[in-house]
Protein backbone atom coordinates (compact mmCIF):
# COMPACT_ATOMS: atom_id res chain seq x y z
CA UNK A 1 0.00 0.00 0.00
CA UNK A 2 1.33 3.52 -0.75
CA UNK A 3 3.24 5.37 1.95
CA UNK A 4 3.63 9.08 2.61
CA UNK A 5 5.79 10.77 -0.01
CA UNK A 6 5.19 14.47 0.71
CA UNK A 7 7.28 16.58 3.08
CA UNK A 8 5.39 18.49 5.80
CA UNK A 9 5.98 22.10 4.80
CA UNK A 10 5.68 23.81 8.18
CA UNK A 11 7.53 21.59 10.63
CA UNK A 12 6.93 22.13 14.35
CA UNK A 13 8.77 25.35 15.15
CA UNK A 14 7.32 27.42 17.99
CA UNK A 15 5.80 29.83 15.47
CA UNK A 16 3.88 26.91 13.95
CA UNK A 17 2.72 25.52 17.29
CA UNK A 18 1.58 29.02 18.25
CA UNK A 19 -1.25 28.61 15.75
CA UNK A 20 -1.76 24.85 16.10
CA UNK A 21 -2.32 25.05 19.87
CA UNK A 22 -4.92 27.80 19.31
CA UNK A 23 -7.15 25.38 17.41
CA UNK A 24 -10.20 23.95 19.13
CA UNK A 25 -13.07 21.72 18.09
CA UNK A 26 -15.30 24.80 18.14
CA UNK A 27 -13.15 27.01 15.90
CA UNK A 28 -11.87 24.23 13.64
CA UNK A 29 -14.46 21.42 13.52
CA UNK A 30 -17.84 23.07 14.09
CA UNK A 31 -19.29 21.39 10.98
CA UNK A 32 -18.75 17.98 12.65
CA UNK A 33 -19.89 18.62 16.21
CA UNK A 34 -23.63 18.15 15.61
CA UNK A 35 -22.97 14.58 14.45
CA UNK A 36 -21.10 13.48 17.58
CA UNK A 37 -22.63 11.14 20.17
CA UNK A 38 -21.23 10.45 23.68
CA UNK A 39 -20.35 6.81 22.92
CA UNK A 40 -18.41 7.33 19.69
CA UNK A 41 -14.92 6.06 18.87
CA UNK A 42 -12.99 8.71 16.95
CA UNK A 43 -9.74 8.66 14.99
CA UNK A 44 -8.14 12.11 14.77
CA UNK A 45 -5.57 12.10 11.96
CA UNK A 46 -2.73 14.63 11.99
CA UNK A 47 -3.50 15.49 15.60
CA UNK A 48 -0.40 17.64 16.11
CA UNK A 49 -0.26 19.08 19.65
CA UNK A 50 -3.65 17.52 20.44
CA UNK A 51 -5.88 20.47 21.29
CA UNK A 52 -8.67 19.43 18.92
CA UNK A 53 -8.16 15.79 19.92
CA UNK A 54 -8.63 16.66 23.59
CA UNK A 55 -11.79 18.63 22.82
CA UNK A 56 -13.19 15.66 20.89
CA UNK A 57 -12.42 13.37 23.83
CA UNK A 58 -14.41 15.65 26.13
CA UNK A 59 -17.33 15.56 23.71
CA UNK A 60 -17.47 11.72 23.70
CA UNK A 61 -17.13 10.97 27.43
CA UNK A 62 -18.43 7.41 27.01
CA UNK A 63 -16.35 6.82 23.89
CA UNK A 64 -12.68 6.96 22.96
CA UNK A 65 -10.40 9.08 20.78
CA UNK A 66 -7.18 7.99 19.10
CA UNK A 67 -4.95 10.82 17.90
CA UNK A 68 -2.34 9.93 15.29
CA UNK A 69 0.40 11.91 13.57
CA UNK A 70 3.16 11.17 11.08
CA UNK A 71 5.72 13.01 13.28
CA UNK A 72 6.54 11.08 16.47
CA UNK A 73 7.99 14.07 18.33
CA UNK A 74 4.79 16.11 18.40
CA UNK A 75 2.90 13.32 20.18
CA UNK A 76 4.66 14.06 23.49
CA UNK A 77 3.04 17.49 23.45
CA UNK A 78 -0.32 15.94 22.56
CA UNK A 79 -0.07 13.51 25.47
CA UNK A 80 0.80 16.39 27.81
CA UNK A 81 -2.24 18.33 26.54
CA UNK A 82 -4.53 15.39 27.35
CA UNK A 83 -2.88 14.79 30.74
CA UNK A 84 -3.25 18.42 31.76
CA UNK A 85 -6.98 18.13 31.10
CA UNK A 86 -7.30 14.87 33.01
CA UNK A 87 -8.57 12.91 30.01
CA UNK A 88 -8.57 9.12 30.27
CA UNK A 89 -10.39 8.25 27.04
CA UNK A 90 -7.66 9.30 24.62
CA UNK A 91 -4.47 7.74 23.27
CA UNK A 92 -1.85 8.75 20.71
CA UNK A 93 0.20 6.85 18.13
CA UNK A 94 2.33 7.32 15.01
CA UNK A 95 0.51 6.63 11.73
CA UNK A 96 0.60 7.29 7.99
CA UNK A 97 -2.81 8.24 6.61
CA UNK A 98 -2.00 6.49 3.33
CA UNK A 99 -1.72 3.13 5.13
CA UNK A 100 -3.50 3.17 8.49
CA UNK A 101 -2.56 0.31 10.81
CA UNK A 102 -6.16 -0.25 11.90
CA UNK A 103 -8.76 -2.89 11.00
CA UNK A 104 -11.68 -2.17 8.68
CA UNK A 105 -14.82 -0.66 10.24
CA UNK A 106 -13.17 0.44 13.51
CA UNK A 107 -14.19 4.06 14.14
CA UNK A 108 -17.49 5.95 14.29
CA UNK A 109 -15.76 9.12 13.09
CA UNK A 110 -12.46 9.65 11.27
CA UNK A 111 -11.43 13.30 11.41
CA UNK A 112 -8.60 15.21 9.72
CA UNK A 113 -7.98 18.94 10.08
CA UNK A 114 -5.42 20.64 7.80
CA UNK A 115 -4.01 17.28 6.72
CA UNK A 116 -4.86 16.53 3.09
CA UNK A 117 -3.11 19.68 1.85
CA UNK A 118 0.15 18.16 3.09
CA UNK A 119 -0.07 14.56 1.87
CA UNK A 120 1.22 13.00 -1.32
CA UNK A 121 -1.99 11.20 -2.31
CA UNK A 122 -5.13 12.73 -0.76
CA UNK A 123 -7.46 10.35 -2.61
CA UNK A 124 -5.66 7.31 -1.20
CA UNK A 125 -5.76 8.95 2.22
CA UNK A 126 -9.53 9.34 1.95
CA UNK A 127 -9.89 5.71 0.87
CA UNK A 128 -8.01 4.65 4.00
CA UNK A 129 -10.15 6.90 6.16
CA UNK A 130 -13.25 5.34 4.61
CA UNK A 131 -11.92 1.82 5.15
CA UNK A 132 -11.46 2.21 8.91
CA UNK A 133 -14.82 3.97 9.38
CA UNK A 134 -17.73 1.87 10.64
CA UNK A 135 -20.85 1.54 8.45
CA UNK A 136 -23.07 4.50 9.29
CA UNK A 137 -20.06 6.47 10.51
CA UNK A 138 -18.51 9.69 9.26
CA UNK A 139 -15.32 10.91 7.60
CA UNK A 140 -14.84 14.59 8.41
CA UNK A 141 -12.15 16.67 6.68
CA UNK A 142 -11.37 20.39 6.75
CA UNK A 143 -8.56 22.12 4.85
CA UNK A 144 -7.63 25.70 4.15
CA UNK A 145 -7.31 27.07 0.63
CA UNK A 146 -4.36 29.41 0.24
CA UNK A 147 -5.37 30.92 -3.09
CA UNK A 148 -8.69 31.92 -1.51
CA UNK A 149 -7.09 33.70 1.45
CA UNK A 150 -7.69 37.42 1.30
CA UNK A 151 -6.63 40.49 3.23
CA UNK A 152 -6.74 44.25 3.40
CA UNK A 153 -4.99 46.61 2.93
CA UNK A 154 -3.14 45.40 -0.17
CA UNK A 155 0.50 44.47 0.34
CA UNK A 156 3.02 43.60 -2.37
CA UNK A 157 5.12 41.77 0.21
CA UNK A 158 2.19 39.58 1.27
CA UNK A 159 1.41 38.88 -2.37
CA UNK A 160 4.99 37.62 -2.56
CA UNK A 161 4.38 35.50 0.55
CA UNK A 162 1.34 33.80 -0.96
CA UNK A 163 3.12 33.07 -4.23
CA UNK A 164 6.16 31.73 -2.41
CA UNK A 165 4.21 29.57 0.03
CA UNK A 166 2.22 27.90 -2.74
CA UNK A 167 5.38 27.15 -4.71
CA UNK A 168 7.17 25.69 -1.69
CA UNK A 169 4.18 23.57 -0.65
CA UNK A 170 3.79 22.10 -4.13
CA UNK A 171 7.52 21.39 -4.37
CA UNK A 172 7.14 19.44 -1.11
CA UNK A 173 4.45 17.26 -2.71
CA UNK A 174 1.38 18.92 -1.19
CA UNK A 175 -1.57 20.94 -2.50
CA UNK A 176 -1.97 24.29 -0.74
CA UNK A 177 -5.33 24.98 -2.39
CA UNK A 178 -6.83 21.80 -0.93
CA UNK A 179 -10.03 23.33 0.45
CA UNK A 180 -11.71 23.70 -2.93
CA UNK A 181 -10.70 20.16 -3.93
CA UNK A 182 -12.06 18.17 -0.96
CA UNK A 183 -15.42 17.31 -2.51
CA UNK A 184 -13.77 16.27 -5.77
CA UNK A 185 -11.22 14.11 -3.96
CA UNK A 186 -13.97 12.47 -1.88
CA UNK A 187 -15.97 11.58 -4.99
CA UNK A 188 -12.85 10.19 -6.66
CA UNK A 189 -12.19 8.11 -3.54
CA UNK A 190 -15.62 6.51 -3.90
CA UNK A 191 -17.70 8.46 -1.38
CA UNK A 192 -21.34 8.89 -2.37
CA UNK A 193 -22.91 10.67 0.63
CA UNK A 194 -20.85 13.89 0.75
CA UNK A 195 -21.96 17.12 2.41
CA UNK A 196 -19.62 19.96 1.41
CA UNK A 197 -19.42 23.29 3.23
CA UNK A 198 -17.01 26.09 4.05
CA UNK A 199 -16.10 28.33 6.96
CA UNK A 200 -13.46 30.90 7.81
CA UNK A 201 -11.06 32.13 10.39
CA UNK A 202 -10.95 35.94 10.48
CA UNK A 203 -8.37 38.18 12.16
CA UNK A 204 -9.08 41.89 12.54
CA UNK A 205 -8.75 43.10 16.13
CA UNK A 206 -5.44 44.57 17.28
CA UNK A 207 -4.68 41.42 19.29
CA UNK A 208 -5.63 39.11 16.42
CA UNK A 209 -3.59 41.08 13.89
CA UNK A 210 -0.51 41.08 16.10
CA UNK A 211 -0.81 37.34 16.75
CA UNK A 212 -1.45 36.29 13.14
CA UNK A 213 1.11 38.60 11.54
CA UNK A 214 3.71 37.80 14.18
CA UNK A 215 3.48 34.04 13.84
CA UNK A 216 3.68 34.21 10.03
CA UNK A 217 6.58 36.66 10.15
CA UNK A 218 8.47 34.33 12.50
CA UNK A 219 7.49 31.23 10.51
CA UNK A 220 8.78 32.83 7.30
CA UNK A 221 12.31 33.26 8.63
CA UNK A 222 12.75 30.65 11.38
CA UNK A 223 10.72 27.47 10.69
CA UNK A 224 11.22 24.39 8.53
CA UNK A 225 9.25 26.26 5.86
CA UNK A 226 12.02 28.89 5.75
CA UNK A 227 14.65 26.19 5.34
CA UNK A 228 12.71 24.52 2.54
CA UNK A 229 12.18 27.83 0.78
CA UNK A 230 15.89 28.63 0.70
CA UNK A 231 17.25 25.10 0.23
CA UNK A 232 14.81 24.52 -2.63
CA UNK A 233 15.94 27.69 -4.40
CA UNK A 234 12.52 29.35 -4.08
CA UNK A 235 13.74 32.42 -2.15
CA UNK A 236 16.84 33.96 -0.62
CA UNK A 237 17.18 34.75 3.06
CA UNK A 238 16.89 38.43 2.17
CA UNK A 239 13.62 37.82 0.34
CA UNK A 240 12.24 35.91 3.32
CA UNK A 241 13.10 38.78 5.65
CA UNK A 242 11.35 41.19 3.28
CA UNK A 243 8.22 39.03 3.41
CA UNK A 244 8.40 38.88 7.21
CA UNK A 245 8.69 42.68 7.34
CA UNK A 246 5.61 42.95 5.10
CA UNK A 247 3.65 40.74 7.52
CA UNK A 248 4.60 42.90 10.49
CA UNK A 249 3.80 46.11 8.61
CA UNK A 250 0.38 44.73 7.65
CA UNK A 251 -0.28 43.78 11.28
CA UNK A 252 0.33 47.35 12.43
CA UNK A 253 -2.41 48.77 10.21
CA UNK A 254 -5.52 49.72 12.20
CA UNK A 255 -7.83 48.75 9.33
CA UNK A 256 -6.09 45.44 8.58
CA UNK A 257 -8.25 42.35 8.08
CA UNK A 258 -7.38 38.77 7.06
CA UNK A 259 -9.70 35.87 6.22
CA UNK A 260 -8.76 32.19 5.83
CA UNK A 261 -11.27 30.16 3.82
CA UNK A 262 -11.65 26.44 4.58
CA UNK A 263 -13.36 23.74 2.59
CA UNK A 264 -15.12 21.03 4.61
CA UNK A 265 -16.59 17.63 3.81
CA UNK A 266 -18.72 15.40 6.03
CA UNK A 267 -19.04 11.99 4.38
CA UNK A 268 -21.29 9.24 5.69
CA UNK A 269 -20.41 5.60 5.08
CA UNK A 270 -23.48 3.53 4.13
CA UNK A 271 -24.90 1.51 7.02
Amino acid sequence: MPKETAVYTHGHHESVLRSHTWRTAENSAAYLLGSLKPHMRILDIGCGPGTITADLAELVPDGHVTGVDHAPGILDLARATAAERGLRNVEFAVADVHALDRPDDTFCVVHAHQVLQHVGDPVQALREMYRVTKPGGFVAVRDSDYAAMTWYPPSRGMDDWLDLYRRVARANGGEPDAGRRLKSWALEAGFEDVTASSSTWCYSTAEERAWWSGLWADRTVASAYADRATEGGHATAEQLHAVADAWREWGRQEDAWFSVLHGEILCRKPA
